[in-house]
């Protein structure tokens, strides 16, 4: 087996999460017996999120049905699912003292509506917890089913977010049982029924992309209607997960920021440490298609 190709000597991460704000939202999801997507899926800006005290829930169990090659959740057969969790994950909200909450879950093909009910229901808990609370899903494809999009729109998220991951010629090889038109077709389906809610997805670097098929995903994107998008370098979780081909320099996110925003992405947020969910609030609020200094200058610490 190869070896893993190695970071180039600027790309610094710090997983660690200190201080009493992390702290609290550590205290916060084992007290409530939820998980989340920082800590199952080895998000890299784990300890900085629970540092400022934000996290993304990852409901509906942390097992998931399919085996994509770039994701570090397990994959098995999961529990049953768990009708309480919604509560309990607005409870921790609350005590969080959230105002933007990103949901997200894990596959559930082995449920009648796939998981769809429990976003419902994780949304309408929340609003009833936290009076004007705006809540973010990052779902999966429901296997492109109509009836499980309009069931979790029908609760009134204020942003809809589902990742194509990787362009097209790539998906078969990294997304287990995903399809790339059908990812594109719920994130259409989805600004037919809510013309006017947000959609936003995010994309990988790094699995084995050119460049071109990289525009051609921006202008795939921009064809759905969709107007928020993230990028950021994929990391491989370990030595069994899809290889890491190469790693892009801080000029060449700047670049994919241009030519994603020249398709037609109003908002774009590219940069080595962007991942779907990082300061999701702040990126909805501003509305703006830029790299993040933050995410600039954290790449070098």
């Amino acid at each position: 087996m190869a070896e893993p190709l190695r970071k180039p000597p600027w790309f610094k991460i710090n997983r660690l999460a200190v201080g009493e704000r992390a702290s609290g939202v550590l205290q916060a999801i084992a007290r409530n017996q939820l998980h989340t997507v920082c800590t199952s899926a080895a998000c890299p800006n784990k300890g900085a999120c629970f540092a400022e005290g934000t996290a993304t829930f990852m409901i509906l169990g942390d097992v998931c049905t399919r085996a994509c090659r770039f994701c570090n959740i397990a994959t098995g057969r999961p529990d049953l699912e768990d009708l309480e969790e919604p509560r309990r994950l607005a409870d921790a909200a609350a005590k969080m003292g959230l105002r933007f909450v990103v949901v997200t879950s894990v596959c559930r093909d082995d449920l009648a509506d796939e998981g769809a009910g429990a976003f419902a229901s994780s949304i309408r808990a929340l609003r009833d917890q936290i009076p004007g609370v705006k809540v973010e899903v990052l779902t999966p494809d429901f296997s492109g089913r109509e009836d499980c999009l309009r069931t979790v729109l029908s609760a009134g998220p204020h942003v809809f977010n589902h990742n194509l991951e990787t362009v097209e010629r790539l998906t078969p090889r990294v997304r287990t049982k995903a399809k790339y038109n059908r990812s594109l077709s719920v994130l259409r389906t989805v600004r037919e029924i809510e013309p006017s809610l947000p959609t936003k997805s995010g994309l990988m670097v790094g699995l084995g992309e050119t460049r071109e098929e990289m525009r051609q995903a921006f202008r795939d994107l921009a064809g759905v209607g969709i107007e928020r998008l993230t990028i950021g370098q994929y990391l491989q979780p370990t030595r069994l997960h899809h290889p890491v081909v190469r790693f892009y320099d801080l000029d060449e996110f700047a670049q994919m920021r241009e030519e994603a925003r020249e398709a037609g992405i109003a908002a774009v947020l590219s940069g080595p440490l962007v991942r779907s969910s990082y300061h999701a609030g702040e990126f909805v609020a501003s509305g703006q298609g830029a790299e993040s200094g933050k995410q600039r200058s954290e790449a070098r610490e």
